[in-house]
Formats: C-alpha cells, structure tokens, sequence
C-alpha cells in the first residue's frame, strides 16, 4: 500500500458539518465555493484516480467524473416526496455503477463519506423483482457456493452484509432452507465501516481498491445472477 497526497481532506467534513447546521440555500449559496474546492473537485479527482486503476479490479465498472450524471451524487435532495424539505445532503456519494446498467439497483461499489458515518460498500441495493428472485434463486440451489463467498474469512474480517429484509420467507421458497435469513434478503450488499482518519488518509484509495479486491466473489456472483460479466 503505497501512501500519497491524501484524495480528501479534513476541510471537506468541516463544510458538511456547518451545512448540516445550516441546511438552507442562502447558507449554500455564500459557501458555494468552499463545495466545489473543498468537496465537489476532490470528489471528481478521487473518481478520475479511481478509473486509471479499477480495470485492475474489473474492467466492467465504471468512473465518471463528470459533474452531473456520473460517479458523483448530486449534493441537491430531492424533496418532493419528503417531509423534510432541507434541500442539501449532508454527506458525499461516489458509485461506481456496472458498464451494462444505468440503474443504480445493479451491481456496484459506492463510497459514502459524512461526519462521523465513513464507509465502502458492494453489491446490490433494492433490486428488481426478477433480480432479486434470480440472486435467491442461486442461494437456495447451491447454498455451499454462498457460504463459502460470504463466510471467507477475509470477506468477513473486511465487511458485514446489510440492507433490508423480509420479515417472513420470500413466497415460493422452503421455510426451512438452511440459508432462510439470508433468503429474506431485499438487499444484497456488503459494507466496509470506516472512518473520517481514514477517508484522509494518504492510503485511502488504496484501501478503496483492496477492498473492492476482497469483495470480487461477492460481486462476481451477484454479476452471474443479474448476468452480466464481473
């Protein structure tokens, strides 16, 4: 792990904190350019390093650096169907989606960075219904195969499996399969909890890419279920 110019900086969760606290856009608007030197521009420049060395991990996702539309979520809420009308986002989001997909369901990485909530995470949030039966569906029929990714010992010294769950097994599969909790999964993702030291930290965006390393299985067998290459 070689260890350079750090891709964030401390400033970048000094501004999300003071928008947390003034969450309002005459706030944003006097702040603009402390977002785009101290947030937006080191965001992009972590997606344009993160796409010279991502074919090392798989040459089927993507790094888009532009500013609308890529890698990077826009910092602007969406608020029509929220009570809360705050119209920012307190933290940044940075995906890396899969080349075929242009969902962000599909298989991909995500880096999430907010004061005091740093993590990494793989896989696949809210899938559709013919996915998601699909992903279960491999479960059930080779459980071994499942074990063996999500109980490797690297796997699980590196992340934990999150998302949301069913509260009762999933309609057309056995009760008492052996892997029913894992079954009622809605989400198949897995998250790497880090923190703000280490999202400034010289070695982040190598520490970034090991960790997409560890998680290849899990990612190629969510790749073969929504059938597309890892």
């Amino acid at each position: 792990m070689t260890v350079e110019e750090p891709s964030f900086t401390p400033e970048l969760f000094a501004f999300l904190r003071e928008l947390a606290a003034n969450n309002d856009r005459e706030w944003f608007s006097a702040n603009k350019a402390r977002f785009v030197a101290e947030v937006q521009e080191p965001a992009l420049a972590f997606v344009e390093d993160v796409g010279m060395r991502l074919p090392e991990v798989s040459r089927h996702f993507v790094a888009d650096a532009r500013t609308s539309g890529g890698s990077l979520f826009r910092i602007y809420r969406d608020v029509r169907f929220s009570r809360d009308k705050s119209p920012y986002k307190t933290h940044v989001g940075i995906q890396f989606r899969h080349q075929q997909s242009r969902d962000v369901h599909a298989p991909g990485y995500y880096v999430h960075l907010e004061p005091g909530t740093v993590f990494i995470a793989c896989g696949t949030w809210h899938p559709e219904r013919d996915t998601l039966h699909a992903i279960r569906t491999a479960i059930a029929s080779r459980p071994g195969r499942w074990q063996e990714i999500a109980e490797a010992p690297s796997f699980r010294s590196a992340f934990r499996l999150g998302g949301e769950s069913l509260k009762r097994p999933p309609a057309g599969f056995d009760r008492e399969h052996p892997l029913i909790e894992e079954l009622k999964r809605k989400d198949f993702i897995a998250i790497a909890d880090l923190s703000e030291a280490d999202a400034v930290d010289g070695a982040f965006l190598d520490r970034f890419l090991e960790l997409c390393e560890t998680a290849g299985s899990f990612m190629r067998f969510l790749c073969d279920c929504t059938r597309v290459q890892y």
